[in-house]
């Protein structure tokens, strides 16, 4: 890297390394390594009590074992030089190990020898040295060997020698050029704390987490970490933990442009080796700059086999007991074993659910084990979250008061498959695991898109074959991200209710501007379904919350009015232009500008949902252009839903104002037939199969070919019913939007039709 990639700009440390062959002939020429031989002998490494002596006592031998005189002679020597080449005659140095089995493409578990911090001096740095040796030989290294089919004899070990970048590191953490929870591999995951990085790994501290898209180097999304300590030298070669202030907590440990620099170089190392890479970085106190201290490849999302298509799924729903960030997208049920020490792991049985504060490399043994994991601490790239991905285990880290809110032995389930947030539930619930392969999916003319809810699930649904977006629901974003009512932000000065307004002040800290909030928010979840499936069409709906469902956010009840039968009321196009929420509006409109301006992601479109007439439609568009969303400019296209007979019967009319149409056949079924779909009493009478229904389609299809606007379907009906898919190849639409778990099997069924059709 030094050789490389320094003259493009990345900045590294200097430093010395050991040489594998050193390792061996010091192991020789000390007699250790018949020693060795001789305490592996037998060795079941699922006997954690025999293990751990054995490891005990290999180590021992190591260290009370001198290093040959001419391999102490030129670990002194380099130490020299590299002080006089930094400029310090003790230099604080950090003393990494590096195995000829670690960091293969194949293998490489977290963490597995030693790693000493704040070195200084031959005497200590000659200590350390032999410590990383002896390192090679703790418990968990040997446990990975056996497990990787190593052996032990033949993998040897290399000491780096490194200049300390971060003495009194301001902030330092760990990035990954891949997404480690979906295998996206168009973004760069950064995460940052105050201090040494070493907290990070171990779990001890939440870190921020900032997500860049590579197309566009757009921070897409990021989140406040906790980070309520940080990881300081003190004299002697030793480290201690230090709580944080809580105003430095409330702030970000780096800056955003600190952030698109690391994810700049991130890329750069990730296009020198090849491949996805797991990268520790560290910003200097003493000049402020920030310096790349690791890097390594990944090996978990990196080599999942794409082809297959893996999707875990609950089958009901219990109490939950707790919740943190999810590692993975799996579900694990078993008996929860509550091990706070290393010394009781003993304890612990395969199937368990281990539960604890946090782990270390120590842990491996067990952890290998169990179904699943849950700690109280850490965030995504801490030592519970990167072996959980590697042992493919689901994994709750950052779980707050879980030790104490899960009881010992009682049965759980952890579910990882909902999202960003992970779930323990109280007792076993039943899931179900659908596989597929896509390895020989052939593609149809028509396009096949995807209907999108949470942005949660966006880069795992993007890996599913698709064509793009056909509706993603604002409204998906605004309940689960944003929470708040638009106008209870901008008009938060009259918001009366006390509750209200001190969930709403706890939910916007840090933002003097409310509002700017909901942009911020909305434009995130807008902007990661955009770069997901960049660079496809994405069709982003405007909001499209009825009275009842915007009276239920944060702020709501105030300024909603009661209506009877809000499914056919103030929704939609209506509510844009109307005096009372106008300036929200202007709100979602500078979400969407902002995405596409400021991040790049010039592939989403807007769609406009439940316009009455034609008159609206020209009230919406004014308004959209007046807040920087005007069709044809920088490529911006607006499109209308198709949900109402008026739009059907004037489709001419309506072709002259938008780039493309929507079928939505939920409410064109309503509006239709005349029934209220959330009525029960009547819904037998509601059916999209219906003649009248269909025949309004078939009618806008052909106008919108005729006119060469676009035209899709997003409607439930051809997940629901297949012959309804077929209905609409029939009738030569372009596109058909599902939700994701009838994908693959439209794909297929749409693809015979039109080789029947002889397309």
């Amino acid at each position: 890297m030094v050789k490389h990639l320094a003259p493009k700009g990345v900045k590294l440390p200097n430093g010395i390394a050991t040489t594998a062959d050193a390792y061996r002939y010091f192991l020789k020429a000390s007699g250790v390594d018949a020693k060795i031989k001789q305490l592996l002998e037998g060795l079941d490494v699922k006997d954690v009590t025999d293990l751990g002596k054995r490891g005990a006592k290999i180590r021992s031998a190591i260290m009370n074992s001198n290093l040959p005189e001419d391999f102490e002679a030129e670990i002194r020597q380099g130490y020299q030089e590299l002080g006089k080449m930094c400029g310090h005659e003790d230099l604080v140095v950090a003393v990494r190990s590096s195995a000829t089995a670690e960091d293969l493409p194949n293998a490489s578990f977290a963490g597995q020898q030693e790693t000493f911090l704040n070195i200084s001096g031959e005497h200590e740095v000659l200590h350390a040295t032999k410590a990383c040796i002896a390192s090679l030989f703790t418990d968990r290294a040997i446990v990975y060997r056996v497990e990787n089919g190593f052996d032990h004899m033949k993998v040897a070990l290399s000491v780096g020698i490194q200049q300390m970048v971060a003495v009194r590191s301001k902030a330092a953490g760990v990035m990954f050029t891949i997404d480690t929870e979906s295998g996206f591999k168009d973004v760069v995951v950064v995460t940052s704390i105050y201090g040494l990085g070493e907290n990070i790994v171990q779990g001890r501290v939440s870190p921020d987490e900032y997500t860049i898209f590579k197309p566009t180097m757009a921070i897409l999304k990021k989140r406040l970490g906790a980070k309520q300590e940080r990881m300081v030298p003190v004299l002697g070669s030793k480290t201690k933990n230090l709580p944080v202030p809580k105003a430095l907590q409330d702030k970000y440990a780096i800056t955003d442009e600190q952030v698109k620099t690391l994810a700049t170089w991130g890329v750069q190392i990730e296009q020198h080796y090849g491949h996805p890479m797991d990268i520790e970085w560290a910003l200097d106190e003493d000049d402020d700059q920030l310096y790349i201290v690791q890097a390594r490849g990944e090996t978990v999302q990196s080599r999942k086999n794409v082809h297959v298509i893996e999707e875990y799924q609950l089958q009901g729903k219990g109490n939950v007991l707790v919740k943190g960030t999810s590692v993975g997208n799996k579900i694990g049920a078993g008996k929860a074993s509550k091990i706070m020490n290393l010394k009781d792991i003993a304890s612990f049985r395969p199937g368990d659910v281990l539960v604890t504060e946090m782990t270390d490399p120590d842990w491996v043994p067990i952890m290998k084990m169990a179904a699943a994991i849950v700690t109280d601490k850490g965030g995504r790239t801490c030592h519970a979250a990167i072996v959980s991905r590697e042992l493919g285990i689901p994994c709750v880290v950052g779980a707050g008061d879980a030790s104490t809110k899960i009881v010992d032995k009682a049965p759980i389930t952890v579910s990882c498959a909902e999202g960003d947030e992970g779930y323990v539930y109280a007792g076993k619930l039943e899931f179900k695991v659908k596989r597929t392969d896509v390895t020989n999916l052939e593609r149809p003319k028509t396009k096949i898109m995807m209907n999108i809810g949470s942005p949660d699930h966006a880069f795992a649904y993007s890996q599913i074959p698709n064509d793009g977006v056909g509706l993603a629901r604002e409204e998906f974003i605004i309940d689960s991200h944003i929470k708040i009512h638009p106008l209870a932000l901008l008009r938060f000065g009259e918001v009366t209710d006390k509750a209200v307004r001190a969930q709403i002040n706890e939910l916007t800290a840090g933002y003097r501007d409310k509002s700017q909030y909901f942009i911020d928010k909305l434009c995130e979840g807008i902007s990661i379904i955009g770069a997901a499936f960049y660079p496809k069409d994405v069709i982003i709906r405007f909001s499209d919350f009825r009275t009842n469902e915007y009276a239920g956010l944060i702020g709501g009840k105030q300024f909603e009015p009661e209506e009877r039968n809000p499914m056919i009321g103030w929704r939609g196009a209506s509510r844009y232009y109307s005096p009372q929420y106008r300036d929200a509006f202007a709100l979602e409109c500078k979400a969407f500008k902002k995405a596409r301006d400021e991040h790049g992601l010039t592939n989403i479109k807007a769609m406009i949902p439940f316009c009455r007439s034609l008159d609206e439609a020209h009230k919406v568009l004014d308004i959209m252009a007046d807040n920087g969303l005007k069709r044809g400019e920088n490529g911006f296209q607006a499109y209308c839903m198709v949900e109402i007979p008026a739009n059907v019967i004037l489709a001419e009319q309506f072709a002259e104002l938008f780039d493309g149409f929507s079928i939505g056949s939920n409410d064109l079924t309503q509006l239709t037939l005349g029934v209220d779909r959330d009525n029960h009493t009547v819904a037998h009478v509601y059916d999209e199969n219906n003649l009248a229904v269909k025949s309004l389609i078939d009618h806008v299809i052909k106008i919108a070919k005729a006119k060469g606007v676009k035209i899709g379907l997003c409607g439930q009906a051809p997940s629901d019913y297949p012959e309804f898919a077929r209905f609409l190849v029939e009738c030569g639409i372009d596109s058909i939007s599902l939700v994701p778990d009838t994908i693959i099997k439209t794909t297929i069924d749409v693809k015979k039709t039109e080789v029947k059709l002889g397309r």
